[in-house]
């Protein structure tokens, strides 16, 4: 009896040792079941048995049961990010378990560009990375996300920073505009704010001011002279005849057609500075970082007009009849032509 149970002892101490070396390789050594790479998404709220199911049927750890264990023995308190991972190499148990830790997941290429309202913006996103329409303009209505900076503000037109933005799969409409709200409060500097100041003007003005030299140029060098402009007409409480507010105006009562008739230049809203002199009520799109800056600091001139040349360039006159033969020279006598 004696000799039956020393037997199984050293039986009991051979499978141990046996099981802890295969238990020892198994976690520690980089594994790599699968071919090339391999993607594996993590749904919010998964349980670590379930992560090991599937980082097992991937083939991206060796064993089940040994993550599991070792996940309990060591990284019990440790919370692992839902999300899109790429698995493209070897790894060893542990480095899985920090790489789903530190919420290493597969990010994709968002850019919208600038110029957009709210409503451009979310048909963007729902066009071309299948996010909720409605959410994120419902989102856009959260004007509390910006009562910081503007506490007019009844939306977050205008705050929609334009940019490139790297993101999970995951992330919601809500979520991406509570993001592109933060990229604008980070753009916009403390010495940007104080440059308001000196202009005795706020941020909503000054973005607002963005916004409307956003829509008149996508020329870098040209920003500040319009900017210029639309300060000198400030100035002297001169209307600043801004078009694009006329097609920002129509398009918010949903009554633009796709161009501006003479009697749209009359058309009765706060937005349209033909008829209304100063700023509109508000941002009309999402000013880039270019135009705020150029709203900021505008070129020192005695400008008063300009009329575009071409698709690029105006042509800027200090006198009402200069701005006139301008306006034969480049727009009625090309249409004759």
């Amino acid at each position: 009896m004696k000799k039956i149970i020393i037997s199984l002892i050293i039986l009991f101490i051979i499978i141990a040792g046996i099981v802890g070396f295969d238990f020892y390789r198994k976690v520690s050594a980089p594994y790599k079941g699968f071919e090339k790479k391999v993607e594996v998404n993590i749904k919010q709220g998964s349980s670590v048995t379930a992560i090991a199911q599937l980082l097992y049927s991937k083939k991206i750890i060796a064993n089940y049961y040994y993550f599991r264990l070792y996940y309990r023995l060591f990284f019990s308190g440790v919370h692992f990010k839902s999300g899109e991972y790429l698995f493209d190499k070897s790894y060893t148990m542990e480095q899985v378990i920090q790489k789903l830790a530190e919420g290493k997941v597969i990010l994709y290429k968002i850019t919208v560009k600038e110029g957009l309202t709210i409503e451009e913006t979310a048909e963007l996103l729902e066009r071309q990375h299948k996010m909720h329409f409605e959410r994120f303009v419902l989102k856009a209505k959260d004007f509390n996300l910006v009562r910081d900076i503007d506490k007019k503000a009844e939306d977050l037109e205008g705050y929609l920073f334009p940019d490139t933005y790297m993101v999970h799969k995951g992330m919601t409409s809500e979520d991406f505009a509570t993001l592109m709200v933060k990229k604008f409060k980070e753009n916009f500097t403390n010495s940007m704010e104080w440059r308001a100041r000196e202009l005795n003007m706020n941020i909503r003005e000054i973005v607002t001011l963005a916004s409307l030299i956003e829509k008149e140029t996508s020329s870098r060098e040209e920003r500040f002279l319009i900017s210029s402009v639309f300060h000198n007409r400030l100035r002297i409480r001169m209307a600043l005849g801004c078009d694009p507010t006329i097609i920002y105006a129509l398009k918010r009562d949903n009554k633009y057609d796709g161009k501006i008739g003479w009697d749209d230049l009359k058309y009765k809203s706060p937005y349209n500075t033909r008829i209304y002199r100063g700023l509109p009520p508000g941002p009309i799109c999402s000013p880039g970082f270019a135009s705020i800056e150029a709203a900021l600091f505008p070129e020192n001139t005695k400008y008063l007009y300009f009329v575009a040349k071409d698709r690029r360039t105006h042509y800027f006159s200090k006198t009402l009849n200069e701005h006139n033969r301008a306006v034969r020279k480049y727009i009625i006598n090309k249409k004759r032509k």
